[in-house]
């Protein structure tokens, strides 16, 4: 169906890609576009999807077979089924095994190389998150967004310009004539994300491109934006919702703890025995604890204060811990139970209300202002990796308007 620099994406690979696109729409096969529309927006995501996979192994990126069983394992589980099922739901569903396994493992080779490509190039200063916490886009809470996005090649032409701006008027021009905004998505956006509606779920307003941003703001939930011009082409927003910040106030948690871990001196067996005879000298001999803590445990953050693991969230100190706290009142002493870390006994001293929203702001600012400088980073890049790639559909229905059959996109 195409060749894409040295190799060549089969029609099989279309076939069931399409297929998987067909079963994600099976309950409202009316959101998507006419078949030959399907499997040209398909096409152009298994392409980029080579591009970048071909990068990645250009950089030395690899994913193993252990990885790639640990992710089939995380998706059995999100859909509440065994390994064994799930390979029987997709041998059902027509496609292979083997193919499922390995676009698992396209899936995790791409998120390594974006993380490779935005690591090196996105930086924050405090001095941009001061300035985004005192700005107005922040304080304006958080908005739910679709878009259709419409790109232009990297040093595109005047002609390229138009056709994409052709292409995004006929996009309006559906969704006013009451096209869905998902199903014009799906039909028209070039966004990797275009073929799940182009939803980018819910944002604050600051995460948004600067260029946007006023324009979202005046808008109401259900507004959809002319196409506006950006650095990558045309885009078409829609706004679903919006919601107000609100005050982040969370239960934090005094503790200390004894820890007794095997080693090479003892044993996991006598190591749990040990943290038995601890616990039975605190709570029936009432012997004290933080000295207990400073002679014997194992944890070399807290064992020099008496186990005192000062003032923390909830999970800070992992789920095994989170669950004892919840089930004990202050002054009360867990019995000993089991981490990978060793066997542990923990005190609960007292709980308090903490207002952590300056906080919590703060964190948010940094990742809004990294999310923001990410997606345009690694736009860039696919911009690039696409200009600079050869790249020849050979089933004339399956280019894209205007596109040629010379080996360019």
């Amino acid at each position: 169906m195409a060749v894409v620099d040295d190799g060549v994406i089969l029609q099989s690979e279309l076939d069931d890609a399409v297929r998987a696109i067909q079963q994600q729409y099976a309950s409202n096969p009316g959101q998507l576009p006419p078949l030959n529309v399907l499997q040209r927006q398909v096409l152009e995501r298994l392409i980029l999807m080579r591009l970048q996979v071909n990068k990645a192994n250009d950089q030395g990126i690899r994913v193993s077979d252990g990885e790639v069983d640990q992710a089939v394992n995380r998706v059995a589980q999100q859909n509440h089924m065994t390994v064994d099922q799930l390979r029987g739901a997709i041998a059902q569903s027509g496609a292979s095994y083997a193919g499922f396994r390995r676009q698992i493992a396209e899936q995790l080779t791409v998120q390594r190389l974006h993380d490779s490509v935005v690591r090196d190039s996105v930086q924050i200063t405090d001095s941009e998150i001061n300035n985004l916490l005192n700005s107005p886009t922040y304080k304006a809470g958080e908005v739910h967004l679709a878009h259709i996005q419409i790109s232009v090649p990297a040093g595109a032409t005047a002609a390229d310009i138009q056709a994409a701006q052709t292409k995004a008027t006929e996009a309006l021009n559906a969704i006013k004539g009451g096209m869905d905004f998902n199903a014009a998505a799906i039909r028209y956006s070039d966004a990797q994300d275009a073929l799940d509606g182009g939803d980018l779920g819910w944002r604050r307003m600051d995460e948004i491109p600067p260029a946007f941003t006023d324009t979202v703001a005046g808008m109401k939930p259900g507004d959809v934006t002319p196409a506006l011009r950006g650095p990558t082409g045309f885009t078409i927003l829609k706004l679903v919702g919006q919601r107000q910040p609100e005050r982040q106030v969370i239960t934090e948690y005094h503790a200390r703890q004894i820890l007794i871990s095997p080693s090479e001196l003892i044993t996991p067996a006598q190591a749990q025995q040990k943290a038995q005879d601890l616990y039975q000298r605190i709570v029936n001999k009432h012997e004290d604890f933080a000295k207990l803590a400073k002679a014997d445990s194992a944890d070399d953050t807290t064992a020099n204060a008496g186990g005192d693991m000062g003032w923390f969230a909830k999970d800070a100190w992992g789920a095994a811990v989170a669950e004892q706290l919840s089930a004990l009142k202050p002054d009360q002493v867990s019995k000993p139970f089991q981490t990978e870390a060793g066997w542990h006994i923990i005190e609960l001293l007292g709980t308090r209300q903490a207002d952590r929203t300056d906080e919590i702001a703060r964190n948010q600012a940094r990742q809004a202002i990294g999310n923001r400088k990410a997606e345009q980073a690694y736009e860039d890049f696919l911009r690039q990796l696409k200009a600079s790639a050869y790249i020849r559909i050979l089933v004339p229905e399956l280019r894209a308007p205007g596109q040629p059959d010379d080996g360019t996109a």
